[in-house]
């Protein structure tokens, strides 16, 4: 066996889109009802390679790991309330790994807020690497058939193939059916597919405390261990509300637009996570008066379970929400 089997070198390459949808798939659909730890699926990482190489897991570490994603540009994100500071947070999450970040800028496509180029950069980074003689096993968190040829030169260099990979599907609140699946090309040309959904139900059937350890445990739900995002994000996308924990202040007055409707509750857009409302919580009105669109201003509270939800909901007639601090409008200009 080739010294570089005996100590593989380690990259882990994540699609962070991909990354936040499986995410938010355990911390709101699945019955886990928590979201990945990064740390753990480090440790998770290590462990497989270490079995599909027949080393000691001592032997294996994560030496690069890389993260790429779009975001909104500090003009933008300055115009929607603590959003710098949920950019910095989260940054502060991923320096906490080791995780090195590739940011690019999200683009205007139709009037909406789209991210360009970030696979070809995560390509051609896992490609220099691999070219310098940096991994001897790429680890890639990602989907698409894009990365096919991706895959195909690190075979042929002797890089060996991870691929963290997921399918699932739910139906989400306003009933459309949600799908999440992971390139068959691809799964099967890696050295070491790993199907994901598989491993984690079995090993939370078994409790495993290496699977266990791939969520934030209840105690642990700390800033600097959790990925967060949106509650009610319908694919692996981009949009400016993005993947950060609640910093809404005690006794604030908030205002965005209602997002959903159903029986007796509904949902009101929100940066964080999209947030539950009660219809005995709206106020100055009547639930059966509100519509989605509707501009509304309310306060942030939890429910039994610690979880953000939006309290004394009032709908704004126009020109009521003149008053209201610009910066707490996350939603101007969608």
């Amino acid at each position: 066996m080739s010294p570089n089997h005996n100590t593989p070198r380690i990259g882990v390459f994540y699609d962070g889109n991909f990354l936040l949808h499986a995410s938010n798939y355990y911390n709101y659909i699945h019955p886990q009802r928590r979201r990945l730890s990064l740390s753990g699926l480090h440790d998770f990482i290590c462990q497989r390679v270490a079995e599909e190489e027949g080393i000691d897991p001592k032997r294996c570490r994560v030496c690069e790991a890389h993260y790429f994603r779009g975001r909104l540009n500090a003009a933008d994100a300055a115009q929607r309330g603590s959003q710098l500071y949920h950019d910095r947070v989260f940054d502060d999450i991923l320096m906490s790994e080791g995780v090195h970040t590739h940011y690019l800028p999200l683009r205007n496509i139709y009037g909406r807020k789209e991210e360009r180029g970030t696979d070809v950069w995560l390509a051609l980074e896992v490609f220099e690497m691999a070219l310098q003689g940096k991994i001897d096993v790429a680890v890639l968190v990602v989907a698409d058939t894009d990365y096919v040829p991706l895959v195909r030169k690190l075979i042929a260099m002797g890089v060996r193939v991870m691929l963290i990979s997921w399918e699932f599907e739910y139906t989400n609140d306003e009933g459309n059916r949600i799908v999440t699946k992971t390139s068959h090309e691809l799964f099967n040309l890696a050295h070491y597919p790993v199907p994901m959904q598989e491993v984690i139900d079995c090993g939370l059937e078994q409790n495993n405390q290496l699977i266990q350890n791939l969520f934030v445990q209840g105690s642990d739900n700390r800033q600097g261990t959790e990925l967060t995002s949106d509650e009610n994000e319908n694919d692996y996308r981009t949009d400016e509300e993005d993947y950060y924990p609640s910093t809404a202040a005690s006794g604030a007055r908030y205002t965005s637009q209602i997002l959903s409707l159903k029986t007796g509750y509904g949902f009101i857009k929100y940066p964080n996570n999209n947030l539950f409302f009660h219809s005995l919580d709206v106020i100055e009105g009547d639930f059966s008066e509100l519509a989605p669109g509707d501009e509304v201003e309310f306060s942030i509270g939890k429910n039994d379970h610690g979880q953000d939800v939006a309290k004394q909901v009032k709908r704004l007639g126009p020109g009521a929400s003149d008053g209201a601090r610009s910066g707490d409008s996350f939603w101007n200009g969608l």
